[in-house]
């Protein structure tokens, strides 16, 4: 794929953003419906919880699954085959009858995006060979992101309060569609010279952990924490891990290569992945009921509301992407934490929702270091890597992204809802309640800080090179010894 002309690269870059965008169009979208579901929907903070972690945990458990799979039969039919399902499941979504229906629906949807975003990376990082040209490919990428929580709150606002909730799903059809048939005519099949063979032990074992873990999380502010169906969860999700530890690195071609974890830029990586879409998913879930539930604003203004957050996302999301091709990836993760623990040190410690001033200084300080930490993540995990594995690389930074807005809508969502008194009034138990939610997203900065500066210098990327150095070895001597049989 490398010897596409330019204009036929940029034409690959295209297509694989719409699928991005409809991903990330899809989850700002619902979290603006967020309140009206409730009400329409009659259920709790919990259900709403499940609306949002029912495809990101779907999402997380198969990315690398799907990374693989995409890497041995061709990344371009499993990204096809992921456009049909995720239109597919937006279709049902928007015919939901209620809440057990929806939730039913949304891991279709999350079926067909496990087969998305990480496989479009993978035919990136096949296209673009150049370093250079690459890391600017990804800024692009990252940039789809802002375009996304840019547009997602005032159209999703738009539907809402004019046609209704269902409406938010239609928007994915004819995206979808259109990105199904220019994938058909002008993507080239590709992929690995040596395909990894399955590892079904492993994939049920991954899903057992992320379904087991959320489960016990959103659940416990209802059940009790000392409960014996949440503290069996727990259990299962330890034995889980457990399992993984034990059994991945006896298996010659596992589902997580836990080799790529020697790479100290590549692990601080996947810890910063996690960091931020754990605060991007608890800042998302808390502003959007607070702006709703608390200040009384329809669909429409709460989207618009959020708009100076996902404005300085989009703009400066491409500049990371460039900045990390110029310097490095340590100038935009230090800005990331830094801004990120500032958003969340706001609204924590100094009122931030108390005026409007303060409000959109949170959300323009989110907005700064969300735009710049996405594409370090994205260029820290397929850099380097053998390009024979790089569905594989790219799903790991994936399932990251995931797994972390899974946990930071469980976490923060559980947090929520036990600081939530019964018989009072909402508007006055709300800002108490979500004050450890700021912190905790706080928290989640200060370790996109630390790991940044930590895994970022000279040590680190050696530490990456040697590890390429290996990867790419017995990736050469694999492929050699099948040659001989």
């Amino acid at each position: 794929m490398s010897d596409l002309s330019p204009r036929r690269r940029i034409l690959v870059l295209a297509i694989c953003c719409m699928s991005l965008l409809i991903v990330g169009l899809d989850n700002t979208i619902l979290n603006v419906a967020l309140p009206t579901m409730q009400r329409e929907l009659h259920t709790s903070v919990s259900g709403m919880q499940w609306t949002i972690d029912a495809y990101t945990l779907v999402l997380a458990s198969l990315l690398m699954l799907s990374g693989s799979t995409a890497d041995r039969i061709g990344r371009r039919r499993v990204f096809m085959a992921g456009l049909t399902v995720f239109t597919l499941g937006s279709l049902l979504c928007s015919l939901a009858p209620n809440l057990s229906s929806l939730v039913a629906f949304r891991t279709i949807q999350a079926v067909g995006g496990s087969m998305l975003n990480p496989v479009a990376m993978s035919i990136i990082t096949n296209t673009f060979t150049d370093p250079r040209e690459r890391a600017r490919a990804i800024g692009v990428w990252s940039g789809v992101v802002g375009i996304s929580m840019a547009a997602g709150p005032i159209v999703g606002g738009l539907l809402v309060d004019s046609v209704g909730w269902r409406s938010i799903f239609w928007i994915n059809l004819p995206v979808g569609l259109a990105a199904l048939l220019l994938t058909w005519r002008f993507i080239p099949e590709s992929r690995a010279p040596k395909p990894r063979r399955p590892d079904p032990v492993g994939q049920v074992l991954v899903v057992v952990l992320l379904g087991s873990l959320t489960y016990a999380i959103i659940e416990a502010p209802s059940a009790g924490w000392t409960s014996a169906r949440i503290l069996f969860f727990c259990a299962l999700a330890a034995g889980a891990l457990t399992g993984l530890l034990l059994y991945e690195p006896r298996r010659r071609e596992p589902l997580i290569d836990l080799r790529f974890f020697r790479s100290v830029p590549f692990s601080g990586a996947t810890v910063i992945a996690v960091s931020a879409f754990a605060a991007l998913g608890g800042f998302l879930f808390v502003n959007t009921l607070y702006l709703q539930n608390v200040r009384g604003l329809d669909a429409l203004h709460a989207g618009l509301y959020m708009v100076p957050m996902a404005a300085v996302t989009l703009v400066v999301a491409p500049l990371s992407g460039r900045l990390v091709a110029s310097r490095g990836p340590r100038p935009s993760l230090l800005i990331a934490g830094v801004t990120m623990a500032a958003s969340g040190l706001l609204f924590a410690a100094f009122d931030g929702e108390s005026s409007n001033a303060l409000l959109f200084s949170g959300y323009v300080l989110f907005g700064l270091g969300f735009g710049m930490v996405n594409s370090p993540i994205t260029n820290t995990a397929v850099s380097g890597m053998p390009r024979a594995q790089a569905g594989v690389a790219a799903a790991v930074a994936s399932t990251s992204r995931q797994t972390g807005q899974t946990l930071g809508v469980a976490v923060i969502g559980a947090v929520l809802a036990g600081g939530l008194s019964s018989g009072t009034a909402y508007a006055t138990t709300f800002p108490d309640a979500a004050r450890p939610a700021w912190w905790i997203i706080t928290g989640c900065g200060l370790s996109v800080l630390l790991m940044g500066a930590a895994t970022s210098g000279r040590r680190a990327r050696e530490s990456a090179r040697r590890t390429a150095e290996r990867l790419e070895t017995e990736v050469v001597g694999v492929g050699a010894g099948a040659g001989v049989s």
